[in-house]
């Protein structure tokens, strides 16, 4: 019995971050068209998923949040949530699929910071070296991004730091909040979490909502936006925390690994991205540089 539930632990990670590799490729190719705006995307997709997850309460025993909790959660909402997918939603026109996912895979690299200085957790020679070794990674991103005349979009410098400003963002979201979201249920916290995000856009989205004409819009785009609510945010954000009941921390955040893996692979074959020597020497840096760290805390913990 508990074989099975560690493995169903592992499946639902290695789903999870599948779909958020997918995902990498669906947003580029939604924003590509700018039929929307991003925050109108962000919007579309915070409505979404918070119906999605105020429906499913209504089959699990109801759950009465603390008053002085609501204000923590618009704030993990705000962080979390709207800045952290406005970021990304903003940055993914301005990246290859290949550098989104290289940057986005340095969270661990923020955490470790974040855990230094509330947590008190001693930075060790082993860990600062990962960090060195990823920060070069990204400059060297940020140093070779050029806009090419080519087929193929390329980085912008402002593309590079809008997905930095994105992974800080969330990783922030996660050391801080943290008690928080344990305290309750995920789709207790969840449901607010978007309630409060879609309460954040709507001022700033809800005209551009309300003028589009929705049937003028391409299948493609109906199926990509679909992908990106129902897949890319309802099944994962129920996905990710099944896997980490079931399995150590340290192999819940190894699975992260998968997520740039298939985006780079995808993004490839469909012709979004080129592969270079620059880009795998990048790439070879910061995820070097994360495994240093991640293997630093995971001997500490042993």
């Amino acid at each position: 019995m508990k074989d099975r539930s560690v493995l169903s632990g592992h499946i639902a990670c290695f789903m999870a971050y599948a779909i958020f590799g997918v995902n990498i490729i669906v947003c580029k190719d939604l924003t590509g068209g700018h039929l929307i705006s991003p925050i109108a995307i962000f919007t579309l997709r915070s409505l979404g998923a918070g119906l999605l997850f105020w429906i499913l309460s209504l089959f699990f025993p109801n759950e009465k949040v603390e008053k002085r909790d609501y204000l923590k959660i618009f704030a993990a909402a705000f962080l979390g949530y709207f800045v952290t997918q406005l970021t990304f939603l903003m940055a993914i026109p301005d990246v290859t699929p290949m550098h989104c996912s290289i940057i986005s895979s340095m969270s661990p690299i923020y955490t470790m910071f974040i855990a230094a200085y509330v947590l008190k957790e001693p930075l060790s020679a082993q860990k600062i070296g990962g960090v060195v070794l990823s920060l070069c990674g990204v400059l060297y991103l940020i140093l070779n991004s050029v806009t090419s005349t080519s087929a193929v979009v390329q980085t912008t410098p402002i593309g590079v730091l809008l997905m930095i400003a994105n992974s800080l963002c969330f990783s922030l979201y996660l050391g801080i909040f943290k008690p928080t979201i344990a305290k309750y249920s995920v789709v207790t916290f969840m449901k607010w979490i978007f309630l409060f995000s879609t309460l954040l856009s709507l001022p700033i989205a809800g005209s551009e909502i309300i003028s589009i004409d929705y049937g003028a819009l391409p299948q493609s785009f109906i199926f990509e936006l679909s992908f990106l609510i129902i897949f890319a945010t309802f099944i994962t954000y129920l996905l990710i925390p099944i896997g980490q009941q079931r399995i150590r921390p340290t192999l819940v955040s190894m699975y992260s690994y998968v997520q740039p893996i298939i985006a780079i692979v995808i993004s490839i074959c469909v012709g979004m991205d080129t592969l270079s020597w620059q880009k795998v020497l990048a790439a070879v840096m910061v995820f070097g540089g994360v495994v240093l760290v991640n293997y630093s805390r995971s001997a500490k913990s042993a």
